[in-house]
């Protein structure tokens, strides 16, 4: 069986940077579970994942605009301190939902000098190449329901 738009598709995967540094890995979990297709993960993956067989290994370099995107300036502001209303501790790590003109998402607190708070509303690994090592170990066609809501059910997946 092959990877195929409206399969549920089971990987292993190592996350490194161009450092060959380890950013995230399924090993010594149970394996990632997505339906393939439907956006569950970044385009690169799933585009490199297309067409693979159960059992395959590889690596795949994944460029920033087909992973998290490129790193946008704009999305680093400064703000004041009271529009954190409420949280008596601000620490640079924190992150907070916020909601713009664009709509909402996530941003973490990157600086803090004084009343001044340093905001950036990229995805941590935007801007950054990723490499990915996988191994797939399953592969198995969606069930209806799976493909109605856009995402799998059961072990590894959304329980409803």
């Amino acid at each position: 069986m092959q990877v195929a738009n409206n399969m549920t598709v089971s990987i292993h995967y190592t996350l490194t940077n161009d450092a060959g540094d380890v950013i995230d890995s399924s090993i010594g979990n149970p394996p990632l579970v997505y339906l393939h297709g439907n956006g569950n993960i970044i385009s690169g993956l799933e585009k490199a994942l297309h067409g693979k067989a159960e059992g395959e290994r590889f690596s795949v370099c994944i460029e920033a605009e087909d992973a998290y995107g490129e790193f946008m300036a704009e999305r680093v502001q400064i703000i004041p301190r009271d529009m954190f209303e409420g949280v008596a501790e601000l620490e640079v790590g924190m992150q907070f939902q916020a909601d713009d003109s664009s709509g909402s998402g996530m941003v973490t607190i990157v600086a803090i000098a004084g009343d001044d708070i340093t905001v950036d509303g990229n995805h941590p690994l935007a801007g950054i190449a990723l490499t990915f090592d996988v191994e797939i170990i399953a592969i198995r066609p969606a069930s209806a329901a799976e493909i109605t809501h856009g995402h799998i059910h059961g072990p590894g997946g959304h329980h409803h």
